[in-house]
């Protein structure tokens, strides 16, 4: 008996330990793909997918990020600039699940015709991001994690079924209501 209790013990530990991601492994996740030369390519870089795989329940870790001011080696051709680690880990975030530009910027619809064939559109708010001030952005943008509005919030562009929408639809609502009981 004592056996099957141990080995049950560890195996829940191994999954849950499985299954979640560090802050650590985030970053060192963040610092490979701060090594691309352009933000076009953010996308395409292999630790990318890896992050988006681990889906939208790493969203509040990597939102921690949002405020490095790091520079990388990522050179944005829409800003003729180089992004800071924090605005790659905010257009990461983008990519996962799609976030509401104007509840967090103030700014809606942004006129896409300036930097054509960037598959970033968080970039085009980067700007207007960085005029409001990261923290404040990175503090909306907790809330809005934690809000009843991100239960059915459906980005305009997703890359789901209907089916996997309505599962992560299922799972956010789980989670939303597991973060407002711990406030």
């Amino acid at each position: 008996m004592k056996k099957i209790h141990l080995t049950l013990t560890i195996g829940i530990l191994i999954s849950s330990f499985g299954f979640s991601q560090s802050k650590s492994e985030i970053e060192n996740l963040l610092d490979g793909i701060s090594k691309i030369e352009n933000s076009k390519e953010i996308i395409k870089a292999e630790q990318t997918e890896k992050l988006i795989k681990y889906g939208w329940r790493i969203l509040p870790t990597l939102a921690e990020f949002f405020t490095d001011q790091t520079l990388t080696e990522i050179k944005s051709e829409c800003h003729d600039r180089i992004l800071k680690k924090g605005e790659l880990a905010i257009i990461v975030a983008d990519r996962i699940e799609g976030m509401p530009y104007f509840t967090l910027t103030g700014m809606q619809n942004c006129i896409l015709t300036f930097c054509e064939n960037n598959p970033n559109l968080v970039e085009y708010y980067l700007p207007a991001i960085v005029a409001q001030g990261m923290a404040e952005f990175q503090e909306k943008y907790n809330e809005w994690l934690a809000s009843n509005d991100r239960i059915d919030w459906t980005p305009m562009l997703n890359y789901k079924s209907k089916k996997e929408l309505r599962k992560i639809k299922r799972e956010r609502k789980k989670a939303i209501r597991e973060m407002q009981s711990k406030k």
